[in-house]
This record gives C-alpha cells, sequence and structure tokens, in this order.
C-alpha cells in the first residue's frame, strides 16, 4: 500500500460497491472497506448479506468486509464465509456507538470486554490467514484504558487498528481527541490510522503527525475527490483543481450506471443513490427544487434530464464551469 494510507471509511448505507469503485476510480491508493455486515447473518446464510458483500474486481488488493455483531462466536463462522469471498482482510467493527447496535451488544459496546475481543482476535487469526483489522474508538465512557486495551488487541495478533477520536459517549458531538491517538501509535508496532473531523486535505495533512494512515468518512461522501487531494499532498505534489458542478454530475451519472449494473434493475439501484443524489445539490441555483425530485427519481432517462436542467440552470446563473 502507498503511505500514509488512505481509507474510505465503512457507512452502513453508503459504502456499496458501485460507490466505492468511484472513489477508487478518483484516487487508485485508497483502501476500501465495506458496509458494516453482520457476523450473525453471515453466520446463518442470510442471503441479503451475502448480497451486501458482494464487491466488483476493481475493488481487489485493497478491500476487506467490516463485520460486526453482540456474539463473538458468530465472528469466527462469518470469518470463514469472508475468507472464502476473495477479500483482502477482515476488519472488526469496535467503533459504531449507533443505540441500535449498542443494544445489540455489539459495536462499541465490545470495549466494555476487552479481554474477551482479544481472545476473539486470536482465534480469528487461527482461523484464516487474512489480515485481520479493526476500527475501534478511544473507549466507551472515558479515554483512560485506551493504550493498554489497544496494546492487548494487538498482542492478539490484530494487523493494524483504526481509531476514531471520541468514545462512545459522545458519538459525534464535541471534537476527536487526536492526541490519544498519537498516545497509541507511539505504544503499538502494528500500523494506526487516525479517523474523526477530517473535512479536507488540510485537515488530514495536519493531523498525520506520528500515524501511518487517515481514515475519512462523512467527508468523503459529500466530496470523494478529498483523497486525490489528499494523496497528492502527500506526495507532494500541486493540489489538484477542485471538481467543476460539470465533473460532479458525470461523477454521478456514472455512479448511477454502475448501480444499476450492479443491481440488475434501475428502481432498486436508483433508491440507494438518492441518498448520494441529494448531496449533490447543495449550493447550487434552485437546491431545494433540484434536491425534492433527485430524492424521488425512478429511472436513469429521469436522472439525466434533472443532471441537464442542474447544468442549464447553473451556466443561466453564471455558476457552472
Amino acid at each position: 500500500m502507498k503511505k500514509p494510507t488512505l481509507v474510505l471509511a465503512p457507512m452502513a448505507g453508503f459504502t456499496e460497491s458501485p460507490f466505492r469503485r468511484m472513489v477508487r476510480e478518483i484516487e487508485p491508493s485508497v483502501v476500501l472497506v465495506s458496509e458494516l455486515i453482520s457476523a450473525e447473518a453471515l453466520r446463518r446464510g442470510s442471503k441479503k448479506t451475502l448480497e451486501m458483500c458482494r464487491f466488483h474486481p476493481d475493488e481487489k488488493n485493497k478491500f476487506g468486509i467490516q463485520l460486526f455483531g453482540g456474539k463473538l462466536e458468530s465472528f469466527c463462522e462469518a470469518a470463514r464465509v469472508v475468507a472464502d469471498l476473495g477479500v483482502d482482510f477482515i476488519d472488526l467493527n469496535f467503533g459504531c456507538p449507533s443505540p441500535k447496535i449498542l443494544k445489540s451488544g455489539a459495536g462499541s459496546a465490545l470495549l466494555r470486554d476487552p479481554d474477551r475481543v482479544a481472545d476473539l482476535i486470536a482465534k480469528m487469526t487461527k482461523i484464516t490467514s487474512l489480515p485481520i483489522t479493526a476500527k475501534m474508538r478511544l473507549g466507551f465512557f472515558d479515554d483512560e484504558n485506551c493504550v493498554p486495551v489497544a496494546k492487548k488487541f494487538e498482542s492478539a495478533g490484530l494487523a493494524s487498528l483504526a481509531i476514531h477520536g471520541r468514545t462512545t459517549a459522545q458519538k459525534f458531538a464535541g471534537i476527536a481527541n487526536w492526541q490519544k491517538i498519537y498516545e497509541v501509535k507511539n505504544s503499538l508496532k502494528i500500523p494506526v490510522i487516525g479517523n474523526g473531523d477530517i473535512r479536507s486535505a488540510t485537515d488530514a495533512i495536519e493531523k498525520l503527525k506520528n500515524l501511518d494512515g487517515i481514515m475519512i468518512g462523512r467527508a468523503a461522501i459529500d466530496n470523494p475527490w478529498i483523497f486525490r487531494e489528499c494523496r497528492a499532498i502527500f506526495d507532494k505534489k500541486p493540489a489538484p483543481p477542485a471538481p467543476t458542478l460539470q465533473e460532479k454530475i458525470e461523477f454521478f451519472r456514472k455512479h448511477a450506471r454502475r448501480a444499476v449494473e450492479f443491481k440488475g434493475s434501475e428502481l432498486p439501484a436508483l433508491r440507494e443513490c438518492r441518498k448520494h443524489f441529494a448531496r449533490l445539490a447543495r449550493g447550487i441555483p434552485r437546491a431545494s427544487h433540484f434536491r425534492d425530485r433527485l430524492v424521488r427519481v425512478e429511472n436513469l432517462a429521469e436522472l439525466d434530464r434533472i443532471f441537464d436542467e442542474i447544468l442549464e440552470n447553473s451556466h443561466k446563473s453564471g455558476g457552472a464551469r
């Protein structure tokens, strides 16, 4: 992998295969991770969950599936299933703060019992030859035990660790504590990836410091070109220009067509894409009008008409380049 490492954070409902492929096309060095995949559902052979694991050959060489669950025995069975799919690594979710996930004892709720989690990591490294990575928070209520917990996971065989700089109790409030992430890195030999509050390439450069890489989530949904800019700056090259409206439109046209190809049907594919299209409308003339239409779009012909109208309207307003 190219260093420093750039990682697209796993996000439920957003990091589906067509979007991941589009990000990889913008910046080939990006490491891709699936949406959150239920280990228990995989253990039970859920067809819907197996479909969520599907990926395109373009994603290979730097693609992993992230598993979550509250029943640790399910992770081992799921690992066997995932390994047979041909992925490059398996990522474990110890970081999700969603109340629904926490209620089931999954996500960052697992940080309440780090010894049990370390035992899981050790078992998984024996089950598969794939690297086992993880994403965690600084802690559940506080970050006092973050370093010893991370060291425990490293000793169990973890290959790399991504850390979101907030506790579970904070959810996404306040400011991410990157100093604690740096402290963890100083105590570990495995790669440590930082995550939290990266809104621009400038943020990524400023926050990298002693870390091995940066993981970007929500900002990448609004601006997938952030990875291209980060890589250029990391490589000490001039920052590329910001994408024009025309470039953004063409990105989403292609995204939509790849989604239809992936799903095999226009309506289900476009329903999944609508949340992405809605973000395109931010900041353009008549944003609310176009957003309302984009979140209801049902076929590619209709989508193309809306996109063409957005461009035409922007030209008339003097806003497009």
